[in-house]
């Protein structure tokens, strides 16, 4: 019955027409991008729980469109971090977030400015359910949503590739038509930053150099992954991104 509600969800929601990239102002995805930065990858399990009583409380007291945003975007990251593959007791939070997103998702009356990450983390928690639930079907959906995501917000945000290629990056080998965007996006977010140094803030080009030298070890590829990992771990100096993970990677690739 879950499983059947959320495909009737999924059918539900894409009847409805959403602005483009053309329709949406660059400024305030910004502005609204530093409200939810607090609570978008998140690396800290006791950060997270804390985290997780302030965002509900706040929802609570005022019901806003960026409120509620922040905490289906939080319930993502309580699934991610504390109960992804295991059983705690923050399972069905993959599924929570997906509820809280699909309703911003669905409702004409969005921000435009917010759907890029709305979009975004909807599809991945979509992903996350399909794990938790071990419907490959939902995975299919999801990376049809990502898709949708990329092609209407992936030139003003970083937030449709960076999830894509974070969920890619995580499957298993056979998966291969879906885990080859685990190097496509990550490609195309460093190339976008190049031309734009405002596209993606620092913590999301931590994790991404970190991610693209992850997807290019072989010798080919070796120095300029050490010139990446050099990279993440400049930008990250207090540890919050992907500064840990890339000191193990170019240790190991340095070896």
């Amino acid at each position: 019955m879950r499983q059947l509600f959320i495909t009737l969800t999924i059918c539900t929601v894409a009847t409805f027409s959403k602005a483009t990239a053309q329709q949406i102002d660059l400024v305030k995805v910004k502005n609204i991008e530093v409200q939810l930065e607090d609570v978008m990858e998140l690396i800290d399990t006791a950060a997270i729980r804390i985290k997780l009583n302030e965002v509900e409380a706040s929802y609570r007291a005022d019901p806003s469109e960026l409120n509620k945003s922040r905490l289906g975007i939080l319930y993502h990251e309580v699934a991610l971090n504390l109960s992804f593959l295991s059983k705690s007791a923050y399972e069905g939070y993959a599924k929570k977030s997906f509820d809280v997103l699909t309703e911003l998702f669905a409702s004409p009356a969005t921000t435009p400015e917010l759907m890029p990450f709305v979009a975004s983390y909807r599809a991945s928690a979509l992903s996350l359910v399909s794990a938790e639930t071990k419907n490959l079907k939902l995975l299919s959906e999801a990376f049809n949503e990502f898709q949708s995501a990329v092609e209407k917000y992936g030139s003003v945000s970083y937030c449709p590739e960076f999830m894509r290629g974070s969920v890619a990056e995580n499957l298993p080998w056979f998966f291969f038509s879906k885990a080859k965007f685990a190097r496509l996006d990550f490609q195309s977010i460093i190339q976008k930053q190049e031309v734009n140094v405002d596209y993606a803030n620092w913590k999301i080009m931590s994790f991404t150099y970190w991610a693209w030298a992850k997807q290019h070890q072989s010798k080919k590829y070796r120095k300029q992954a050490i010139i990446y990992l050099g990279k993440a771990i400049e930008l990250d100096p207090n540890g919050e991104g992907g500064r840990k993970r890339a000191e193990e990677l170019k240790a190991k690739m340095m070896r």
